[in-house]
């Protein structure tokens, strides 16, 4: 009982709530019987992937290691978004709070590599002469790349989507190819208009500027990182977005939508339609609007009080319910 009070004290007080109504959920559909394996071996092996990540930590000496360990913290935070609605809250919580005390620990660590920038000055005129060019004298000034742009470069996943476009118009039905019910990612995409048709089991988007992207049903999650000034219509179990600003997002959405490090985002419902669409969102449980749009968890805003880093698009600036049944 004391670890879990001290659990519980360090998650922020709407992450708390969001365990709570998931914990409600999940015991009026599940019966512990039904669930007690399969959430035995996935804390068997988030437990195992959260050791080796500690390991690799406490060794690593460069920033190939903390890149490769960048990419184990995602994957396993992604491992934990697409079975959380399986956990019991107190599990739900302590691996919450896990993945937190890894990425703080790779904060710590990543800080401590970074190389010093290098200056030098040359006072001296060159002679008119060719010497040999001596690179320590030389004046240079080396900045290493962002860490946000370096972390999300590890995320992308290989498979079917849409990568490196830019001023063109991306269209996929999930219905005539082999993605359907499967993973697609959307990545390093600039004013683009994006299309996406029938169901798929999840989305991941990686850099996308300026672009306006309408999707239909996601059975499992969609995982948004580093975006700005685009619009989304999105429909999905679960929506987590990371690192977005000037960003608006239409959404029909069964858990609170949640955002990090993020500003000026604005939230609004689903407005989309096509041939059969109805039919797809009850299929996929996302059937009736449930109001969430509206309820959204900022996890680095830890006050009581409204997050300034997001708000709500007043009806009258809500887009016309779009009709995409034309592209094909």
């Amino acid at each position: 009982m004391e670890e879990q009070a001290a659990a519980a004290g360090s998650i922020n007080p709407k992450h708390q709530a969001l365990i709570e109504r998931l914990s409600t959920r999940r015991s009026a559909t599940t019966t512990s019987s039904d669930s007690a394996r399969p959430v035995a071996d996935f804390l068997s092996s988030f437990a195992a992937s959260k050791l080796s990540i500690e390991q690799s930590l406490s060794e690593c000496r460069s920033r190939a290691d903390m890149d490769q360990i960048a990419a184990s913290i995602s994957s396993l935070e992604q491992f934990l978004a697409h079975n959380s609605y399986h956990l019991p809250s107190y599990e739900l919580r302590s691996c919450l709070k896990s993945i937190s005390d890894l990425r703080s620990a790779f904060d710590f660590a990543s800080s401590s590599l970074l190389p010093r920038k290098k200056f030098s000055f040359r006072n001296k005129p060159q002679k008119k002469e060719e010497e040999p060019k001596n690179v320590e004298a030389s004046t240079e000034i080396s900045v290493e790349p962002s860490s946000i742009d370096k972390i999300s470069s590890l995320l992308v996943r290989d498979g079917p989507g849409f990568r490196n476009e830019k001023d063109t118009t991306l269209v996929k039905d999930f219905r005539q190819c082999d993605v359907g019910q499967g993973e697609f990612t959307l990545s390093d995409l600039e004013n683009c208009r994006v299309y996406l048709k029938g169901t798929v089991r999840a989305l991941f988007f990686y850099r996308i500027r300026n672009c306006q992207v309408f999707t239909g049903p996601v059975l499992g999650s969609v995982l948004i990182e580093d975006v700005s000034d685009s619009l989304f219509v999105l429909a999905s179990h679960q929506i987590r977005i990371h690192h977005a600003k000037a960003t608006d997002f239409f959404l029909r959405v069964r858990s609170r939508p949640i955002i990090e490090d993020s500003n000026r985002v604005r939230f609004a419902p689903y407005r989309l339609t096509y041939e059969g669409i109805e039919d797809e969102l009850k299929e996929s449980g996302l059937g009736e609007e449930t109001g969430n749009w509206a309820n959204v968890d900022d996890f680095k805003w830890l006050r009581a009080v409204q997050s300034p880093n997001w708000s709500l698009i007043p009806e009258e600036e809500w887009l016309e319910v779009a009709d995409i049944s034309q592209f094909k």
